[in-house]
């Protein structure tokens, strides 16, 4: 089940990386950092180049930190 996963990840991946622009919808600060930028989760939509007037939604977690400033 976690291989499948993993692949089914990295297909996701493989297929946004084609789309060359998203459109970032919003992002929400969970988590305070002392040290750097917060963690947030940021929603971004991606437009279907095949289909016209579909998008598809994708959330995302945003580290912050000294880590996430890298």
């Amino acid at each position: 089940m976690r291989r499948l996963t993993f692949a089914l990840a990295a297909l996701l991946a493989a297929a946004f990386a084609t789309v060359a622009a998203a459109e970032t919808i919003g992002a929400v600060g969970y988590k305070f950092k002392w040290i750097g930028p917060n963690d947030k989760i940021v929603v971004e939509a991606f437009d279907d180049p095949e289909v016209a007037g579909v998008a598809c939604y994708l959330s995302r977690a945003d580290i912050g930190g000294v880590s996430g400033a890298m």
